[in-house]
């Protein structure tokens, strides 16, 4: 059965299956904007990483079986649509699974992890209670109901929409100790930290809403970890958001507080004695993170490959799928001209794999500007009536002046108006308003300034007013019976310029922001999608020789076509009508040396 079936069966689920969510539609859009206005003031007047620090707080021990080796699995951006979020929660949650390798024709076998990360954006739209049952912990229950002995443990980081309620629903669901299915939970707080065999630790770090790590997170650090580093210790840093390409690309001090962390809590701590800063001998060795929905892994370039430290990318976990072309090819950590005082020489990091590749990027990138469902105004629910009544209201407004320039009355103008008449109208209005926006961009070159990018407001009104002087150009051009009251003839305009001039509208709108190089308007060009498949994370596997291996997991085809089993609680919960398709590896397992250096 398909989702809508599926969710007439809420009440035997224990939940309520939901659709992903549709960014661009104007409810959606205004619900997000009124949660991020209420998280900004949560984080500068009641941030609740400060409550935490009255919390109880430790290192959790995490040795399975002999605790020779370890599985650790990382997924992150996640609590979407339920058909994307559950096919890639049941896959996680089977006790082995084959993964079709990236270069050879002998499938990996890997068995279910022991430690499950969830790395950011655990629901969306906004976080409340009910979001989480419905599209997180509902899901994630039904996909491993039960566990063995050992059950899993299971760590998350609170993600930017997690923070919209200001984390309140996120601490009640991961520090409380409730289980999630077969998941136990664990952590105290909103960040945590993981003693892992053979000396390495897990660290996730709450950075979300401000550039800054707050100071009882950072004294919960050195207490626990710092404190008990010793040479040779390795660490994966869990981190909001890959901040190491924002630096590069947006703002030169966002990894500003990963750089400070990982110099002073990672690497050094305070002599007992003198105070002076010592050497801890640890290192970090990977930095993982979500936030941005594709994967993506740089490198340092070594001629060691293990002994390179990498950032990996990976927010694949259910949420839309995000464009990888306007990657940088090359990063620079930190950034020489940051403000960040004691810094350490800048490291190369370049660019290895992406998923989806550059080609595929830029070709799904296009489907913004479908006709068919994948298109921004089918895709979006209430999009085309808004641009529709947009150009109403502009068509009423653009008549009188036409009527002005042609000397008759608004309808006059209309029924006997020239289309040439109505197109010099808006050569002009276009002028007019092309003299505004080089005014603004120009005007700080009169003080030897570089011009100013026009605001893509400006540049959107541009496309969306060339669309309406094509509607009422074409309106004139229409042949009306002398024998039509006016008010019919209106009428008729205003709903043909909502239903088609709307229509045009919105590829008009859609053809602006593929065009867009940066910015929001260009992640509109996947998010106006909701791209369901291509789904991923990667699996960890810490072996005996004390080294760590990731596979880069990838699902290209989600299910949408379920059937009802019996739980055993006396529930019931989806299984796939038909098999799964076998995920395969992105590339080729990466080898993480712990001692940076191969085994």
């Amino acid at each position: 059965m398909k989702l809508a079936r599926l969710c007439r069966h809420a009440d035997e689920l224990g939940f309520s299956p939901q659709p992903s969510v549709r960014w661009l539609a104007p409810v959606e859009l205004c619900r997000t904007a009124v949660k991020v206005v209420l998280s900004s003031i949560f984080a500068n007047y009641s941030d609740k990483r400060e409550i935490q620090a009255s919390l109880p707080a430790a290192t959790v021990e995490c040795l399975v079986g002999d605790g020779r080796e370890l599985w650790i699995d990382f997924v992150a951006d996640l609590g979407d649509g339920f058909d994307a979020t559950y096919t890639v929660a049941s896959l996680i949650a089977n006790e082995k699974l084959d993964v079709d390798p990236a270069d050879g024709p002998i499938p990996h076998v890997l068995p279910r992890a022991s430690l499950l990360v969830l790395g950011g954006d655990e629901v969306y739209p906004t976080a409340s209670a009910r979001a989480y049952e419905d599209r997180l912990t509902g899901p994630y229950r039904a996909a491993l109901p039960t566990a063995d002995q050992t059950r899993p443990i299971l760590v998350a980081l609170p993600g930017n929409h997690d923070w919209y309620d200001g984390l309140t629903s996120f601490l009640r669901i991961f520090t409380q100790g409730s289980d999630v299915g077969g998941w136990r939970t664990v952590q105290n707080r909103s960040y945590f930290a993981l003693q892992l065999p053979h000396r390495w630790w897990l660290i996730g770090l709450d950075s979300q809403l401000g550039a800054y790590i707050d100071e009882p997170q950072l004294r919960f650090f050195r207490e626990h970890v710092t404190a008990n580093l010793r040479p040779g210790d390795a660490v994966i840093v869990c981190a909001a958001a890959p901040t190491w390409v924002k630096a590069e690309t947006d703002d030169v001090e966002a990894f500003n507080a990963m750089h400070y962390f990982d110099r002073q809590i990672i690497q050094c701590r305070p002599d007992a004695q003198t105070g002076q800063p010592t050497p801890t001998g640890a290192s970090v060795r990977l930095w993982i993170t979500g936030d941005r929905h594709h994967y993506a892994r740089y490198a340092e370039p070594s001629p060691d490959p293990a002994a390179a430290r990498q950032m990996v990318t990976c927010g694949m976990g259910g949420a839309y799928l995000s464009a990888t072309h306007d990657l940088p090819a090359t990063l620079h950590i930190p950034q020489a001209n940051s403000r960040i005082r004691e810094k350490e020489p800048s490291a190369e990091f370049t660019l290895r794999t992406r998923y989806p590749d550059e080609r595929l990027s830029r070709l799904l990138s296009w489907g913004v500007l479908s006709p068919t469902a994948r298109g921004l105004p089918f895709r979006n629910p209430g999009f085309w009536p808004l641009v529709g009544i947009l150009h109403m209201i502009v068509f009423i407004v653009l008549i009188p002046l036409l009527g002005l320039l042609e000397g008759s009355s608004p309808i006059g103008a209309v029924r006997d108006g020239s289309p040439l008449a109505a197109m010099g109208l808006g050569l002009w209005l276009l002028i007019v308003t092309a003299v505004v926006v080089l005014a603004y961009s120009f005007k700080p070159v009169l003080t030897l300034r570089a011009p100013r990018t026009p605001p893509a407001p400006v540049i959107a009104f541009l496309f969306q007013l060339c669309v309406a002087i094509g509607g009422l150009a074409v309106a004139t051009a229409m042949p009306w019976p002398d024998s039509w009251p006016g008010w019919v003839v209106l009428t008729i305009c205003l709903a043909c310029t909502g239903v088609l001039t709307g229509l045009v509208g919105c590829f008009a709108f859609a053809a602006y922001i593929r065009l867009a190089g940066t910015g929001v308007a260009a992640d509109w060009q996947m998010s106006a999608q909701s791209i369901e498949d291509h789904k991923g994370f990667v699996r960890m596997h810490i072996g005996a020789d004390g080294n760590l291996t990731l596979y880069p997991i990838l699902i290209d085809k989600v299910c949408h076509d379920w059937d009802l089993a019996a739980d055993t609680d006396g529930r019931k919960r989806p299984v796939p009508a038909e098999p799964l398709r076998r995920p395969r590896l992105i590339e080729p397992p990466i080898l993480v040396g712990r001692n940076g250096k191969a085994p």
